[in-house]
């Protein structure tokens, strides 16, 4: 029988409807629990459907009414790889500002740029990779060796500092609704990572017991019990022997059954595949999909997992594993309300007003202010008169828009560099020179650079140097390191030192070096012959003005090194051994060039009258503590007030120093305030060799500076510390 045209449409759309009436849409339902939603949805999906949906390139399912999703995105400092953003001071240098109100506040402007941007995105058909709302963010890795290329990404080298920060830029991300997640935040590089770069696919840390549970792994537990994180990236390394991304004892173990995580794991870029291709940990693709898959990585950051239909087949996996993998991560959609109506969504109409709003770039500024570490003063050269008659300004970074940035950054029209940051500070009147002056890291050419001798006849030289991401950085990144990311030592490029070292052979003003750099820098041979040296991170877009208002005294500088400044690489262990032995400010022995914890301001600062509520602590009762604090200049400033824990009794692993408080406060010229903080017992436990906290009786100094309590920062101009004793009793026990 011949059908015509009209027949044959009433039976496709018959066929169409019945088709629909089969499929069960109630996971569009907002009254239902999530975890309700998200079986009912992957229960409707077929095997090879549910696959696709554990590949970070994650396809439509139009049938069921799912579109494509890309799970990859940055926002390390600010949208990253997706256009249009507010670029923010890069991680290392929000965590010198210690200040965990200011990182809350960077996130939750980022978090709003986000969803203004994921909207236009959606509205526009745009699905691929970065334009997303799963953020693979905060690195809350334990910057443990300053020549790690990527330790620009973290908060530095103390596992209390990173996971206050760390917290802080995760609530900021998440929001603060009980049903929907703003974005999704996600903890990284989950565990004991940060270096070699050259190495990172393929080697196995072996920490102690100890190092891990008290350096490694705080930061991790505080983001996930605290911060309920979203989302936790297993690392490319093995530890233990085992590839991170295939760990009963990291993923199931600490992860789920010790901190109750009830989020998604998602492997590093390409680690899933490592396991078979770099590691030999198994030997096939099928068996690395199914191995990742079955010790709880739900998503795999590549394509391997498209051999688990060839993994069921060889009996490596089940399809009830896949099933829940799949249903892990749909829970994170939903909780975004990728699924809600958008009425009724509380993060959906974010105007796209919002991107790079004159309020976040204000954000970005404060930001950047608060980050730069004045880490030499003499004589208070700085601040400089705005109406200083010839400042010269020179150096590679001078006039550098690129060096602001760091890695993992967004795309700003409105980068400001130091050199034009100072040209719209100073008086109109000011004969303001500049001159490069050096390549960034190579040699010059010519042998007649005459940008040396501009300082003969200039009133004050800034000079800016230092290296950018391009130097270090992520392996792939770093296209300038001849060390696959990593700094093979702290100096400065040779031939900017060569530069320094001219200018201070013909300077007639003070020599003020203003140092960018993600990691600390030696200054081996100069820093003796600087007036004043400003270390600036990587400040973000607004940088320039920053620096401008530090140098000429519209700002007090503040902030405090987040990671110990050695003299030289001679100070450290071996890079690639992950023993915190001789390693940060709590097993270093020698002399830093400068402490953890160290910045000068424009006035000083005098610490008084700490009284502690007793002078002995028991197990299970608090200890509070008051002072006051005196501003004795005649500037108003911003300082941070550091708490740090000293055993008396010290063995050869035991912390010298433990930081366990800090607060950023703010006193005008000449004002007292007192202050107070309360620790817990348990902010006394220390670690013993099985990782375990342990109540340990004796004397503990508790002391409170803004820098590490050090004859070296008293030396170099922090205030004297108070130092109280208190007396640990009662029987040992352990957590």
């Amino acid at each position: 029988m011949k059908l015509n045209r009209l027949t044959l449409l009433l039976l496709f759309c018959w066929a169409n409807i019945a088709q629909a009436q089969e499929i069960n849409f109630s996971y569009f339902d907002e009254s239902l629990p999530i975890e309700e939603r998200a079986e009912i949805l992957v229960s409707q999906m077929t095997l090879e459907e549910k696959i696709n949906q554990l590949i970070s390139s994650a396809p439509a399912i139009p049938r069921l009414n799912v579109p494509a999703y890309d799970w990859w995105n940055e926002a390390l400092h600010g949208i990253a790889r997706n256009g249009k953003a507010t670029i923010f001071p890069q991680g290392i240098g929000m965590a010198a500002t210690f200040d965990t109100t200011l990182v809350f506040e960077v996130a939750d402007a980022i978090s709003t740029e986000a969803r203004a941007k994921f909207k236009i995105s959606q509205a526009m058909g745009n699905t691929s990779k970065y334009a997303g709302l799963t953020f693979w963010t905060p690195n809350v890795n334990i910057f443990r060796d300053p020549r790690w290329g990527r330790g620009q990404e973290t908060y530095g080298e103390d596992p209390y500092l990173t996971s206050r920060i760390g917290l802080s830029f995760v609530k900021g991300l998440q929001g603060d609704d009980d049903k929907i997640l703003k974005t999704a935040a996600c903890a990284k590089h989950f565990a004991v990572h940060s270096g070699p770069e050259s190495q990172r696919h393929t080697f196995d840390a072996r920490p102690t017991q100890k190092d891990l549970y008290e350096t490694y792994l705080p930061a991790f537990e505080t983001l996930v019990v605290e911060g309920k994180v979203e989302g936790v990236m297993g690392a490319y390394n093995a530890v233990f022997g085992v590839p991170s991304c295939a760990s009963t004892f990291l993923l199931d173990d600490v992860l789920r059954k010790d901190w109750g995580f009830d989020g998604y794991v998602t492997s590093d870029c390409g680690a899933i595949n490592g396991m078979f291709h770099k590691m030999k940990y198994v030997d096939s693709a099928p068996k690395a999909a199914a191995t990742g898959l079955n010790e709880g990585v739900n998503l795999n950051c590549g394509r391997t997992y498209l051999k688990l239909a060839k993994a069921v087949e060889e009996g490596l996996i089940t399809e009830e594993t896949i099933h829940q993998r799949a249903v892990q991560l749909f829970k994170t959609r939903f909780r975004l309300g990728m699924f809600n109506k958008d009425n009724a969504h509380p993060y959906y109409n974010v105007a796209k007003e919002n991107i790079h709003s004159p309020e976040h770039v204000e954000l970005a500024r404060k930001a950047a202010q608060k980050s730069i570490v004045l880490l030499k003063n003499k004589n208070n050269v700085l601040p400089l008169p705005k109406d200083i008659k010839v400042p010269y300004v020179t150096g590679p970074f001078a006039n550098s828009a690129d060096m602001l940035m760091g890695s993992y950054y967004g795309i700003s029209p409105n980068l400001v560099t130091i050199l034009e940051g100072i040209a719209d500070k100073v008086s109109l009147g000011t004969s303001l020179n500049y001159r490069s002056g050096a390549l960034p890291f190579q040699k010059n050419i010519n042998p007649k650079n005459w940008a040396p001798k501009v300082a003969a006849e200039s009133d004050v030289t800034i000079c800016v140097v230092g290296i950018t991401a391009d130097m270090e950085g992520e392996e792939v990144d770093a296209i300038a390191s001849e060390n696959i990311g990593d700094r093979k030592d702290l100096k400065l490029p040779e031939n900017q030192l060569n530069y320094v070292k001219e200018i201070i052979e013909s300077k007639k003003g003070p020599l003020v070096l203003v140092v960018a750099s993600g990691s600390p820098v030696s200054l081996e041979g100069i820093e003796e012959h600087c007036d004043a040296i400003l270390h600036i991170w990587y400040p973000g877009e607004q940088g320039g003005n920053a620096v401008a208002d530090i140098l000429f005294g519209d700002v007090s500088p503040s902030g405090k090194l987040p990671i110990t400044f050695p003299k030289s690489i001679a100070q450290l262990p071996s890079y690639d051994d992950y023993s915190m032995k001789g390693r940060t400010y709590k097993f270093m022995k020698e002399e830093p060039l400068f402490p953890f914890g160290f910045g000068l301001t424009y006035t000083d600062f005098a610490f008084e009258n700490l009284h502690l509520s007793s002078s002995t602590l028991k197990q299970k009762d608090n200890l509070e503590l008051s002072f006051t604090v005196s501003n004795t200049g005649k500037v108003d400033s911003e300082d941070v007030v550091q708490l740090y824990i000293s055993p008396k009794k010290q063995e050869e692993l035991t912390p010298q120093y433990i930081l366990q408080g800090f607060q950023r406060i703010a006193l005008k010229a000449g004002e007292t305030k007192e202050f107070t903080f309360e620790l817990s017992s348990d902010d006394f436990k220390l670690f013993n060799d099985q990782g375990e906290k342990e109540w340990v009786r004796g004397e503990y100094d508790i002391s409170i500076s803004n820098a590490l309590p050090s004859e070296r920062s008293e030396a170099l101009g922090a205030a004297k510390p108070l130092v109280k004793t208190v007396k640990l009793v009662g029987k040992k026990s352990s957590k």
